[in-house]
């Protein structure tokens, strides 16, 4: 079977089986450079060892993340086992260790300074909406206006990760603020329009954000999703149950949320440091 018919029939599979967009596009780039390493080989057979010696170049040469390199095992799986038919190759059995890494989080001291900086209504509107909703970036980014129930004060969250769909709060503040917007700029049918209309652009919103960052003269490495990361570790910090933090952001399994556990001060600060009771 030729390069590119592989591949339609497998980003063509993914779409049958209801793979989100976004995991359509990420398994297939994986499959289309997997292919190109195996082309130059120039093998008519692929071995072990060529997968082997693949994922070898992913981790060392490419400096794959962990999360990468599960989707590059996870695409040439899907390849043999769904397009191909065939039993899986042994060198894709392997368990890859995760790095235990914490997440960054701002303070609501710094996100304060981001919002106060940040002059232009609407991106302002987006910050706070992120933060205040717990939102992933191309949850916002999909958000139409239907989506806000100002009755109700809730935000619909349609088909986010994992194709689920959710309810989060809407903030009172985040309102006040999406109704001025919304005077201004009177979107027609997605929450942030771009100029011409249609979603707005991601890479405009990190922009936004790492503009903010600058001007609040805070230096640390944080992307828009920090912004997530802090709106739930802020919940923790004020003593909201995890299970209700888990289902505000949509995740599957508490384990994942409870990462939110190790970074947040609630019961960090119930502790006294033994360095208190010394005289000085």
């Amino acid at each position: 079977m030729k390069k590119q018919e592989l591949i339609h029939r497998f980003s063509q599979q993914l779409e049958i089986e209801n793979y989100s967009a976004q995991t359509v596009k990420g398994y297939t780039s994986a499959l289309k450079l997997f292919l190109e390493y195996i082309e130059n080989l120039n093998v008519k057979k692929i071995s072990n060892k060529d997968i082997n010696d693949y994922l070898h170049f992913c981790a060392k040469e490419r400096n794959y993340s962990f999360s990468s390199m599960k989707q590059v095992i996870a695409s040439i799986r899907y390849l043999y086992i769904k397009v191909l038919h065939k039993e899986a190759p042994q060198a894709l059995n392997i368990e890859l260790r995760k790095p235990h890494k914490l997440p960054l989080v701002l303070s609501k001291e710094d996100i304060k300074k981001i919002l106060r900086v940040t002059s232009n209504i609407k991106h302002k509107a987006m910050l706070l909406l992120l933060y205040s909703a717990g939102l992933r970036l191309g949850e916002l980014l999909n958000l139409r206006l239907e989506d806000i129930d100002s009755s109700a004060m809730k935000i619909k969250v349609c088909q986010g990760k994992g194709k689920k769909d959710r309810y989060v709060m809407l903030s009172q503040n985040a309102l006040t603020l999406l109704r001025q917007y919304y005077k201004k700029y009177h979107p027609t049918e997605y929450v942030f329009e771009g100029q011409k209309g249609g979603k707005y652009s991601p890479k405009s919103v990190q922009t936004v954000f790492k503009t903010a960052l600058k001007k609040a003269g805070i230096r640390k490495q944080a992307t828009v999703h920090t912004l997530r990361h802090s709106f739930a570790t802020h919940l923790l910090d004020d003593g909201t149950d995890i299970r209700y933090i888990q289902e505000l952001l949509g995740h599957k399994r508490l384990e994942t949320t409870q990462i939110y556990t190790h970074v947040s001060s609630y019961s960090i600060n119930k502790i006294a440091s033994p360095a208190d009771d010394l005289e000085l």
